[in-house]
């Protein structure tokens, strides 16, 4: 086919196919030695529709000829790697433009939050964001609130399934109170910097936060203007608990991970938490537990419910139920600094 109808084709431009047939990337099949006009074959289509995509990732020509060039497995590898160093540049190209806008401010220091100690930031980070989750139209989900009171530094975030807060005390008590709904994948970026800062000044300017960082360069995270979720309101109208149950993280953990279903059924009773199953040919599994109030039987999907207890700090974990269609607080038994919302799901069994 002549080269026009080949660019409709593959979705390449006439120019284009000529810089790549020149490149070496997309010779044509034929070129008529009188006229020039080059010509392309049907079985070029993939070829060139492939070409086409790998450069819309800003991918340099030397690496789409590997990639093009390359079996499955090892050209799944050259993308993958491809990508990591498009979000690092992306990353460090966020970092250096923080910076310059703080310049060009004239490095007007921000409005002084907290200080915090830096590794036990960083993990509280890491615990809490797990209850994030990126969802079209709801911006705030993927984001982690802070708030800082003369107290206290609280972290929430949540996916509408899940909640996790964690109340951290402060090396240095705020002085005001303050409140923004930070980047949450500009933080995580952020969180191997803090990590390895032994005391990390928390500083707020009109568009973000400023993590200032012993002996490193400083970490700057854009604030989301969406509103975050009230998740007071929700824990402040959480009824009763009628049900608490004491049980060991990792033997919890092990019969999640050994159920057969992506529902999970917890039966709480005579001192016992029985992980079941809708499934009669799969026995529950019993784990011993300080249990006490009514019995309950309460399901979960496991993807809510096998992050909320993961991340429990400690060895045990005490569950505050209220009834099998209300949520369910999960936090460590001796710290219970850090806690999760799971929210239960109505389970037919004969659906």
């Amino acid at each position: 086919m002549p080269i026009g109808a080949f660019a409709q084709r593959s979705g390449l431009t006439s120019s284009a196919l000529r810089f790549y047939a020149d490149s070496g990337l997309l010779p044509p099949a034929e070129v008529d030695p009188v006229t020039g006009y080059r010509y392309y074959s049907t079985d070029q289509v993939a070829r060139a529709t492939a070409l086409r995509q790998l450069r819309e990732l800003a991918m340099p020509l030397a690496a789409v000829d590997a990639v093009l060039g390359a079996g499955a497995d090892e050209a799944s590898r050259l993308l993958d790697e491809h990508v990591a160093k498009v979000v690092g540049d992306a990353t460090a190209v966020q970092q250096k433009a923080a910076v310059i806008k703080s310049a060009l401010g004239g490095n007007v220091p921000g409005l002084p939050i907290a200080a915090v100690k830096g590794p036990v930031l960083a993990d509280a980070v890491e615990q809490v964001m797990t209850a994030t989750a990126h969802e079209r139209g709801m911006p705030a989900l993927a984001g982690l609130r802070v708030e800082a009171s003369r107290e206290a530094v609280t972290l929430t975030a949540t996916d509408r399934y899940r909640l996790s807060t964690r109340t951290l005390v402060p090396a240095e008590a705020p002085s005001q109170t303050w409140a923004g709904t930070v980047n949450g994948d500009e933080l995580r970026a952020a969180v191997a910097a803090i990590r390895r800062s032994p005391l990390v000044r928390l500083e707020a300017v009109s568009n973000g936060i400023w993590f200032r960082v012993d002996d490193r360069e400083d970490r700057h995270c854009r604030l989301l203007n969406e509103e975050f979720p009230d998740h007071r309101l929700m824990l402040a109208s959480l009824g009763e608990v009628t049900t608490r149950a004491t049980v060991s993280k990792d033997l919890l953990l092990r019969a999640l991970e050994e159920h057969p279903g992506e529902r999970i059924g917890l039966h709480v009773a005579d001192d016992a938490v029985n992980v079941v199953s809708a499934d009669d040919e799969h026995p529950g599994i019993p784990l011993p537990a300080t249990a006490t109030g009514q019995a309950l039987q309460i399901w979960f999907e496991l993807t809510t419910l096998y992050p909320a207890v993961s991340t429990a700090i400690g060895p045990d974990v005490l569950l505050d139920l209220r009834g099998h269609d209300q949520p369910v607080t999960i936090r460590s038994a001796d710290r219970g600094d850090l806690t999760t919302l799971a929210m239960p799901i109505k389970y037919d069994h004969s659906a």
